[in-house]
């Protein structure tokens, strides 16, 4: 990726850390710019490189680390400490996390919020922030910290142009209107005064210095990469298109915005892929080309997008799975077309029979993971430039406690936000089938970078 800031600047910061972290456009970094030493991930042609070895990596999604990390009423940090561990013996090297939440009205988004009103922040869940990545740090774990959120669940762009034009939040949990709501989102993207707001939160986050490692986010190695929101769409399947030219140059724009200020971290968007960009391939492929973006993401959601029915899965897995693959290849090949890596950063299935209880079987998720893990790594081990993956997400010790499974103020957290059942998704602490499988995975990958 091409430096971005003044180059006086950059070139200080590179002497000063010991490594340009970033690609140089449509060249690889050569070992004189990148030297071995280095403890930022870079990019290298369509691989991620850490130390001077190819980075591989099975993650997974902890979007309430900064909530667990908390020193206040949120907060678990015996309970973090004790899950960061089990999830290092997993094999587990990779996060990825809220980095700020927006007060809202809207019914299912978590409370509290990390940015009380624009400008205004809880410095306790910040902080939280700050020690959950420190312990990362202390297992030699790299983050992904997403800064905004196109759903609802932690108030998100709707909350932001609810703000900045007056008119009442749109809000899907209760009016069912999905299509509107991710229109009324999309508003997000033209709204002047709401991209001031949402810079100022991008200047806040990266240039935040933790207050028990003492280091500016931009300058800690751990954060691997800043990402522009959480499944940024440009509106719904029936009218985003006609947001294409506003949302790649809000892409663009925006990631050139965050580089300027972590040039040794990198960008990525955490778009969804091309069912996630009003279901246009080359809509995706397009708003992925811009030089400020570092790498692809997608996710995959076999159930959301009625693949797979967890209440007939001996009818429905095998047609699903022929569309996963599919989906899972179309996006590694377009990434060696675009000479840039791509990591699948949410995936998941159901319990069995759709069921959210802790104790419900795993049969056909275990069927699926392992699907989904061995064609990453059969892709990798050929070369292709899929990187990893983090799986939707980590439950651990966090357990629903009411008769709907839907999360309250005051309940653990888990994986599944608050828009969903509690146990939808999220892998608990007691899944010991489906975390042997995770812990078999990310062996493999790690040893393709040795």
């Amino acid at each position: 990726m091409n430096p971005r800031g003044i180059l006086a600047t950059l070139l200080a910061s590179c002497l000063l850390i010991g490594a340009c972290s970033k690609k140089p456009a449509g060249a690889p970094v050569s070992q004189a710019s990148a030297p071995a030493v280095s403890e930022f991930v870079t990019i290298e042609g369509t691989q991620f490189r850490l130390r001077g070895k190819p980075y591989y990596f099975a993650g997974t999604n902890i979007w309430y680390g900064g909530y667990l990390g908390s020193a206040g009423p949120t907060g678990d940090r015996d309970r973090l400490v004790r899950e960061l561990d089990q999830l290092k013996a997993a094999g587990i090297t990779n996060i990825r996390i809220l980095g700020m939440s927006e007060a809202s009205e809207l019914k299912r988004a978590v409370r509290p919020a990390s940015m009380t009103e624009p400008g205004k922040y809880d410095e306790q869940l910040l902080a939280g922030l700050d020690f959950f990545l420190a312990e990362m740090a202390k297992r030699d774990m790299k983050a992904v910290i997403y800064v905004n959120n196109f759903w609802q669940w932690s108030g998100g762009m709707s909350q932001y142009v609810s703000w900045f034009t007056g008119k009442p939040v749109v809000d899907p949990d209760v009016t069912r209107d999905w299509n509107t709501f991710m229109d009324n989102s999309a508003l997000f993207y033209a709204v002047p005064a709401a991209q001031d707001a949402y810079r100022e939160v991008i200047r806040t986050l990266v240039t935040r210095r933790n207050t028990l490692t003492g280091k500016l986010y931009s300058e800690d190695p751990t954060i691997m990469s800043w990402q522009l929101a959480n499944e940024p769409r440009p509106g719904s399947d029936a009218n985003g298109r006609a947001n294409a030219e506003i949302f790649i140059r809000w892409i663009d724009e925006t990631a050139a915005f965050i580089g300027s200020l972590a040039p040794n971290q990198l960008v990525s968007t955490g778009n969804e892929g091309w069912m996630g960009t009003a279901g246009d391939k080359d809509l995706f492929v397009e708003s992925h080309k811009s030089p400020n973006v570092d790498y692809l993401t997608y996710h995959m959601w076999a159930a959301n997008w009625s693949w797979f029915d967890p209440k007939d899965a001996e009818a429905t897995y095998d047609s699903a799975w022929t569309k996963a693959q599919d989906y899972l290849n179309w996006h590694i090949d377009i990434a060696k077309q675009l000479d840039k890596p791509i990591v699948l950063e949410e995936f998941g299935i159901n319990r069995d029979g759709g069921a959210f209880a802790v104790d419900a079987g795993t049969a056909f998720r275990d069927r699926y993971y392992k699907a989904v893990f061995d064609l990453l790594h059969r892709r990798a081990a050929e070369g292709a430039p899929i990187a990893g993956s983090n799986f939707w997400a980590w439950n651990g010790a966090g357990r629903a406690t009411n008769a709907d499974f839907m999360w309250k103020p005051g309940d653990d957290f888990v994986g599944d936000p608050p828009q969903e059942p509690q146990g939808l998704y999220g892998i608990f602490d007691s899944d010991l089938s489906t975390i042997a499988i995770i812990r078999e995975h990310s062996a493999q990958m790690q040893a393709l970078g040795q």
